[in-house]
């Protein structure tokens, strides 16, 4: 499931937490010439406890086989420092 900030019935800090990490991670990324195709926000509970969130997760989607090589060139060039 996949929420936007303007819905009403999702805790906004939860959200607007993980929107926020998503965009940094998104900008880090690009810096480093890396772009993931899908990046979103998800919560894991779609009929739990109707209208509570309890945390959110920032999904990355899939990306193909050169932009992963890519992001683990960034993380290893990152590690060696």
């Amino acid at each position: 499931m996949v929420f936007t900030p303007d819905e009403p019935d999702t805790p906004s800090l939860k959200i607007q937490e993980a929107l926020d990490a998503r965009d940094a991670l998104a900008a880090a990324l690009s810096r480093a010439g890396v772009q993931l195709p899908a990046m979103d926000i998800r919560t894991p509970w779609q009929d739990d406890r109707e209208g509570e969130t309890r945390y959110a997760l920032v999904h990355l989607g899939v990306c193909s086989a050169p932009v992963a090589h890519a992001l683990a060139t960034v993380i290893l060039n990152g590690l060696a420092r």
